[in-house]
């Protein structure tokens, strides 16, 4: 199936008269449009549990509980990317080696096993690790590119994650099409994910599913449209075999002018629909979210409301953030039958005399989390969402995030960024209740 509507969208695409310059056309050859990239990477942590949320320690006697958590971690992310050969049809590579130093070793202090950093089977950091985390051949044809190999994926259904020491990369094939200004087409199918504190590839699981079930692979192929007045949609059609099917339905539109008063509303929309073994048993599950941003010169207002329909959780592939959802927070706010709001406010202090500095506030509230109405094992299949327990459960989240790019110099694009955040829960709400204090600074290199 999907193959073939790869090769239908190509063949589309290329029959339509070019409104994009062809980028082959004018390739520069694969060792004149060679690049290589160096971005170190210091990420810092401190998180403390609140309430009834522990962590845990994993001692000869057993399992200890904790109420904090470090990590400290200092990386490098090595980056060669060559130009494509000339001709009607480019040729390239892409290679990224990523590797990381734990700072941080102190048994106690790792906590919770690999969540963070990764740690041998007795819980104890290792001190280095290193795997490829970027490797494709990639081919262009005018404006389309067709990638195969280890890549950072990035649209509504599979999307990388780098909210960690490391970013996540999926292993598999990516089409990437923009013949037309106003169109943009992906389209891909993966088999395997290359975690954030991980060596190696893993089998594709479920975020908030039951991880001992894993699908084969997931494949999508979707298209933005700009049709100008502000507008933009997006439609994602998805499978992840033998778990679900998924569906992506995004729409934004922008008016005014900042100088003065910018509106910008942005709607998202997923259905989810079990499919093939059904191995997570039945889904059928929406999600929706509906947000609205006020901005004014350097302020931004945002007023978002989100809401689930489905007595599971809305889910996506593990080790992606195949989530274009407002409320994608801390929490994802994504349990069953869940409804969410979140107000955020966001200020550039270039207008202020401080070019490069910026900050985000922002409060988030979810409540009715109700699974006691699941029947997705019914039949005798697997039971794929352990829900049953959330009844009313609720949650509340405040963050603070302050960031700064340096705007020239040798470390000219460093960027170093602070989050503060805390997180309460209650009636058994899966994310737990934190307060946490994070630093991350990259500093990019380009060696040639």
């Amino acid at each position: 199936m999907y193959p073939r509507l790869f090769l239908a969208a190509t063949l589309a695409a290329g029959t339509q008269a070019y409104a994009q310059e062809n980028a082959q056309a004018s390739a520069p050859g694969f060792i004149e449009g060679s690049s290589l990239d160096l971005n170190l990477r210091h990420y810092y942590s401190n998180q403390h549990t609140q309430r009834s949320t522990y962590l845990s320690i994993k001692k000869p006697g057993g399992i200890e509980r904790t109420r904090v958590r470090e990590t400290w971690v200092q990386t490098a992310m090595l980056k060669y990317s060559s130009g494509y050969t000339q001709g009607v049809i480019g040729v390239g590579v892409d290679v990224g080696v990523f590797s990381a130093v734990n700072l941080q070793r102190g048994h106690g202090k790792v906590a919770n096993g690999g969540d963070r950093m990764l740690v041998d089977s007795d819980g104890d950091a290792i001190p280095t690790w290193s795997r490829l985390g970027v490797g494709d051949v990639r081919f262009r044809l005018s404006n389309t590119e067709l990638k195969a190999g280890r890549l950072m994926t990035e649209n509504p259904i599979l999307r990388y994650k780098d909210n960690r020491a490391l970013p996540s990369s999926f292993q598999g094939v990516g089409l990437y099409s923009n013949e037309l200004d106003w169109l943009s087409i992906q389209g891909g199918s993966f088999d395997r994910a290359i975690p954030r504190t991980g060596t190696g590839a893993e089998r594709l699981t479920t975020t908030f599913g039951n991880r001992a079930y894993s699908g084969a692979r997931i494949s999508y192929l979707g298209a933005t449209f700009k049709p100008g007045h502000g507008l933009e949609a997006s439609l994602y059609g998805s499978r992840f075999e033998d778990m679900w099917d998924q569906y992506y339905l995004g729409l934004t539109h922008r008016v005014g002018d900042k100088n003065a008063l910018a509106l910008k509303t942005a709607l998202h929309y997923y259905h989810t629909q079990d499919s093939g073994q059904q191995r997570l048993g039945y889904i059928d599950n929406d999600a929706a979210s509906l947000a609205v941003t006020a901005n004014h010169q350097a302020h931004s207002l945002t007023l978002a409301w989100q809401q689930v329909f489905g007595n599971e959780y809305f889910d996506y592939v593990w080790e992606s953030t195949g989530n274009y959802m407002a409320n994608s927070l801390y929490s994802d706010y994504n349990g069953p039958n869940e409804k969410s709001w979140q107000l955020r406010y966001d200020i550039d202090l270039a207008a202020y005399g401080v070019p490069g500095l910026t900050a985000s506030l922002w409060h988030a509230k979810g409540w009715g989390i109700d699974g006691t109405h699941y029947e997705g094992d019914r039949n005798g299949h697997n039971t794929g969402y352990n829900v049953r327990g959330l009844d009313n459960a609720k949650h509340n989240e405040n963050g603070l995030m302050l960031a700064y790019v340096v705007q020239s110099g040798k470390l000219k694009n460093t960027v170093v960024r602070t989050i503060v955040y805390n997180h309460r829960a209650s009636g058994g709400q899966i994310d737990g209740s934190y307060d946490e204090f994070r630093i991350v600074g990259n500093f990019p290199i380009n060696l040639f």
